[in-house]
């Protein structure tokens, strides 16, 4: 049975649901040690039989931001500043991940666990990610 949580940015212009295989306490965040995710106290859930659907209320307020290897695009919110999550193409198809952050029910979760995607090559991201991001990702614009 699929588990529906919510959350956003503090200002709202982000809004996120994300359909879980599994209750949220199963999954366990994990804390990127890279700089960037560092200096945003981000840590990450993703679940390849789930989905993930963003919901921006004013696009022209979201940041891509793509630092590293160049793979990831890191959205944050123009408004309030949050690191939401981060998005990568695999061919045709967009993969996310979600920064527990802004989950609504985030004190479900087990504490962070440290990941070093930084000591992977870029081909080793995206190979990896692949296999744990959420595979079926939508970003709708919504004035809601």
């Amino acid at each position: 049975m699929p588990n529906t949580e919510q959350g956003g940015c503090y200002c709202g212009n982000i809004s996120v649901e994300v359909v879980l295989s599994q209750p949220l306490p199963r999954f366990t965040p994990r804390a990127c040690n890279c700089d960037f995710c560092v200096k945003h106290g981000a840590a990450y859930i993703s679940d390849a039989e789930g989905r993930l659907t963003l919901r921006l209320r004013n696009p022209d307020q979201v940041n891509a931001f793509t630092q590293g290897s160049g793979t990831a695009q890191f959205l944050i919110c123009g408004v309030c500043g949050v690191l939401v999550g981060a998005t990568c193409w695999s061919g045709s198809n967009v993969l996310g991940t979600l920064n527990t952050r802004v989950l609504a029910n985030r004190r479900d979760l087990g504490s962070p666990q440290p990941a070093s995607p930084k000591l992977l090559s870029k081909s080793e991201k995206l190979s990896r990610w692949e296999k744990i991001w959420f595979r079926d990702v939508v970003i709708e614009n919504s004035d809601a």
